[in-house]
């Protein structure tokens, strides 16, 4: 169950800069620690942090401060900014990111090849021995000069004939360029870092090509400093351009497959409409949707989506809801019933009058709670966490332990053996797949689950609903359709004429006292008594009585109607009608005893046929492993005849609400991951008191917001697509976390010569920038493949 302060406020900082876990790390860490901050949670996905702080000892201004402190930028959201406008200003800037990303990726791609072409007359026969002959085999290089050398030669004859020095410094002048343009954000980041005694993949990068191009300066300043000690006087800015392109390549792939993450998001912000056709003044004009007010009359013809949501007050219509329920199938709509804004209107043209708007409107709601949910974090990702805190510094360690090793050890050329493989080493190594790991699959997991109709509150809630092992449900409005009908009226014998009332008197008694409840049953008697034109009287002294029944005062009568442990504990009589109330509970109706001053008038029965999916996804959750438990209020009777149309074994009756969270607390403590699903009011402490708690979206909001899961379509099944989709999810992110650390693992002891003693082969730094600039985007692909998962 989770707890939270009623004193503790949360607000969500966006924070530019970051490019790793390390970064992401770094920010949280810092946070954490800040004075009166109860949790803090960083995305290095979505570039935000989420905190949860005490008002009374901190501030938002003072959380952005601590964020600046670290050495990136933060700044508040401003207030009025709504979703849909966040949502468009983060879609902007994320285009804008790739495309810089791709020009600068291109452009010092260009300038690679033409320094690597540059470069090949420099090479001296020495390097040749190092590099790429014998047994020693650096693979690209020995390629390069074995195979590309001869060519160039052949092809241009003047660059062997031109000065080395010459060359030397024009690629000097071209590397230089490309660092201060291309990369100056590796470098500029690196500074920041370090100035706030941290370390992050800017690190590494900027370490590693910075220090391959202080050699090669220092090799084409003063080359006699190193021939003097048998070192060839090799230059290596083609490899530093090379390995900035690479790495510029792989981040722009990131760039475009992190945006594609989020592609479910951005689908619902380009839902809402931009225009609507309002009716005032006897005459209809388009105007705005930001200048609707509430009340407007607003008019829909066939084909064009509804503007906002409202109540419908002419005409009829199918209207297709897909956007939000995934369910195809458009919804009948009719005066009084509800419409949702950028649903589509299939049929005919109808009326409608605006009410909620803006930020409070459905789509609004969905868009912000995706939002938030795809900024969260599961708890799996503190792994990567632990690790990226000390992965930059390990690393750096590694490349220096590299170096010392080569210099000692090597049988020719031992300074630059060991510099290639210290470069080698910082290079490859990748902490930003850590980082992305988990994010990428929560937020397309959380967008997937949103074109399902399954709305999923974060991470936390993806990873505890992979973990289910139990689901409870609810009998009314989760088994069942939710809206039961009056079936059966049975008026009570008596041995004194004079107390029997008639069916009519009856009717009109509990339709008064029903009227002022909210339980489906009672809206079941409501609407019978509507119907039958018995809705005359008005109650007074109205009582609910939880998990009983209700009583009130009616036309000077004292009337009671509920189950028959309420007639018990009020002293009413019901022996003689025991029979009945049991035949109509073994049909699966529910019998509601009726009182009048004292005396039992009769019964009502009342049935809510379970939905046409509840026994589909019954065997589906036991397909699943699941444990299927119905846990209901209505007696036992009733219950287990529904329960044996749905296919459920375990039934669990008559039981009250905190009775329900009793039951679950049960489970809990018999080691099951439990999960509810129920649609109302009663619900809530049981959906809160759950391990995951799953609402139908048809029930009351109050159900809703106590719900790790919110199923817009009214449809059991979903329930069972949620926990699909969640394992799903889990596994995705247990591969990622996998490839991430065994990349690293694998790759940065082959970078530093781990494989050499056996089969002879280095890794060039340029074929180790490479690995490392795609190592992120194949967690990013990994995640997107569940935009493509059946989920049926």
């Amino acid at each position: 169950m989770r707890e939270e302060s009623t004193a503790s406020e949360t607000v969500r900082i966006p924070v530019t800069g970051m490019t790793c876990a390390a970064c992401q790390s770094r920010v949280q860490r810092t946070l954490q620690k800040h004075e009166g901050v109860a949790d803090a949670s960083v995305n290095l996905m979505m570039g935000n942090a989420t905190v949860t702080y005490d008002p009374a000892s901190t501030s938002p201004l003072a959380l952005v401060e601590a964020i600046r402190g670290t050495g990136y930028g933060a700044d508040l959201t401003p207030p009025e900014q709504t979703a849909f406008e966040e949502q468009h200003v983060r879609d902007a800037a994320a285009q804008e990111e790739f495309h810089d990303l791709r020009r600068k990726a291109i452009i010092s791609g260009i300038a690679g090849a033409v320094a690597m072409i540059v470069s090949m007359p420099l090479m001296s026969d020495a390097s040749m021995a190092v590099h790429g002959g014998g047994a020693v085999a650096d693979p690209f290089m020995r390629w390069t000069m074995h195979t590309l050398g001869p060519l160039l030669q052949s092809a241009l004859p003047f660059l062997y004939a031109a000065p080395a020095g010459v060359l030397s410094y024009g690629l000097m002048i071209l590397t230089v360029v490309v660092m201060l343009w291309a990369g100056r954000d590796f470098y500029t980041r690196a500074w920041a870092a370090f100035r706030h005694h941290a370390a992050d993949m800017n690190t590494l990068i900027a370490v590693g090509t910075g220090a391959a191009f202080l050699y090669s300066v220092l090799a084409t300043v003063v080359p006699g400093f190193f021939t003097a000690r048998g070192v060839p006087a090799d230059v290596y800015y083609e490899a530093v351009i090379i390995i900035i392109a690479l790495i510029l390549t792989g981040n722009a792939f990131e760039s475009r497959a992190r945006r594609q993450t989020s592609s479910a998001l951005r689908a619902l912000v380009d839902l809402q409409p931009k225009q609507a056709r309002v009716l005032r003044g006897g005459k209809e004009s388009d105007i705005p949707v930001a200048e609707v007010v509430a009340g407007d009359v607003i008019v829909v013809r066939p084909g064009e989506r509804v503007p906002v949501d409202g109540m419908v007050t002419a005409g009829e219509s199918a209207v297709d809801e897909s956007m939000l329920t995934g369910e195809s199938m458009p919804v009948a709509k009719r005066i009084g019933d509800a419409v949702i804004g950028a649903t589509i209107n299939r049929t005919g043209a109808f009326e409608f009058q605006a009410t909620t708007l803006g930020s409070d409107s459905v789509l609004a709601q969905i868009v912000r709670l995706m939002r938030d949910a795809q900024g969260s974090r599961a708890p799996i990702q503190r792994l990567a966490d632990r690790v990226s805190g000390i992965f930059v510094p390990v690393v750096i360690s590694i490349a220096i332990a590299a170096f010392v090793i080569w210099f000692i050890a090597a049988d020719a050329a031992p300074a630059v053996r060991g510099f290639a493989a210290a470069v080698a080493v910082l290079i490859i190594a990748c902490p930003c797949a850590m980082g992305l790991a988990v994010p990428t699959a929560v937020m397309v997991a959380t967008g997937k689950g949103a074109q399902l109709g399954i709305l999923i509150k974060g991470g936390e809630a993806l990873q505890r609903a992979g973990d289910i092992r139990t689901v409870v449900l609810d009998k009314t409005g989760t088994v069942t359709e939710g809206r039961p009908t009056v079936t059966d009226v049975v008026l009570a014998d008596s041995s004194q004429p004079e107390n029997v009332l008639s069916e009519d008197r009856v009717i009109t008694l509990i339709g008064a006292l029903e009227s002022r409840s909210e339980h489906p049953l009672a809206d079941a008697i409501t609407r019978y008594a509507h119907e039958r034109g018995l809705m005359t009287a008005t109650p007074q002294e109205f009582s609910s009585i939880t998990g009983g029944g209700a009583t009130a005062l009616v036309d000077g009568a004292r009337v009671i109607a509920g189950n028959a442990r309420l007639m018990q504990e009020m002293g009413v009589v019901t022996d003689a009608m025991h029979a009945t109330a049991d035949r109509l509970a073994a049909e699966g109706r529910t019998p509601i005893y009726v009182a009048v001053d004292g005396n039992v008038a009769g019964i009502i029965a009342v049935a809510d046929p379970i939905r046409a999916t509840s026994r589909d996804a019954v065997q589906r959750f036991r397909r699943m492993g699941i444990d299927v438990v119905m846990l209901t209020g209505d007696n036992e009777r009733t219950a287990r005849a529904i329960a044996a149309q749905a296919g459920i074994e375990h039934v669990i009756a008559g039981v009250l609400p905190e009775g329900k969270v009793e039951e679950i607390r049960k489970l809990q403590a018999a080691g099951s991951v439990v999960a509810m699903v129920g649609d109302g009011i009663n619900d809530t402490p049981a959906l809160a008191q759950a391990d995951v708690g799953i609402a139908i979206g048809s029930g009351s909001d109050i159900a809703i917001d106590a719900a790790d899961v919110v199923l817009m379509r009214g449809d059991l099944m979903g329930a069972a697509r949620a926990i699909d989709l969640s394992k799903r999810t889990m596994r995705t992110m247990k591969q990622n976390l996998f490839w991430a650390f065994v990349y690293n693992v694998v790759g940065i002891p082959i970078a530093a010569g781990i494989l050499y003693p056996a089969t002879g082969l280095l890794l060039s730094p340029i074929l180790a920038s490479a690995a490392m600039a795609f190592s992120s985007v194949s967690v990013v692909t990994n995640s997107l493949r569940l935009r493509a998962a059946r989920i049926d």
